[in-house]
């Protein structure tokens, strides 16, 4: 009976000392750095598992929504440099749009409001994204854009065809 109590112990002790040599050797350390944004993305995944299993109401659509987003986020910038975060911000609100929409879809008591809600802060996210990839360059297009919208309107261009319409409709 003890040569079992001492396997045990020794088993014990021998994964106690690899633990502490793989700490020393900064192993731990690496896995930390390097792969905490799965911390963020697995209950995620785990979230839309217990969904999708029917383990769940899709109440947690919208927490694994936005940490399955954020963990992608966070994986691609702990990768890349966390410099991209400058212009993938507008993500974070991407997040939300995610998780109310999926909770939109699956709910029983379908809202419009709320995957409307949804859309648009995803069209709004996806919007300020372009803005913020393209920049100060951005602007000058949206100047563009608006003083040709402009001319258009002030010239009548339009005037005369909106006209025939909107007669022939009463």
């Amino acid at each position: 009976m003890s040569s079992k109590n001492d396997i045990k112990i020794g088993l014990f002790i021998a994964a106690a000392g690899i633990v502490i040599l793989f700490g020393k050797l900064g192993v731990f350390g690496f896995l930390g750095r390097n792969l905490w944004p799965l911390l963020v993305l697995l209950p995620g995944l785990f979230l839309h598992m217990l969904f999708f299993s029917r383990r769940a109401s899709a109440g947690v659509l919208i927490p694994a929504g936005i940490l399955t987003v954020y963990g992608l986020l966070f994986g691609l910038c702990n990768t890349w440099g966390w410099g991209l975060m400058k212009n993938l911000w507008p993500i974070l609100l991407l997040g939300f749009a995610v998780g109310l929409y999926e909770y939109s879809l699956h709910t029983s008591s379908r809202t419009a409001g709320l995957s409307g809600t949804a859309i648009i802060l995803g069209l709004l996210s996806l919007v300020l994204l372009i803005f913020s990839l393209l920049g100060t360059g951005a602007l000058y297009l949206l100047g563009a854009i608006l003083i040709a919208a402009g001319v258009w309107l002030i010239s009548g261009v339009g005037k005369s065809r909106n006209r025939k319409k909107w007669n022939r409709g009463w």
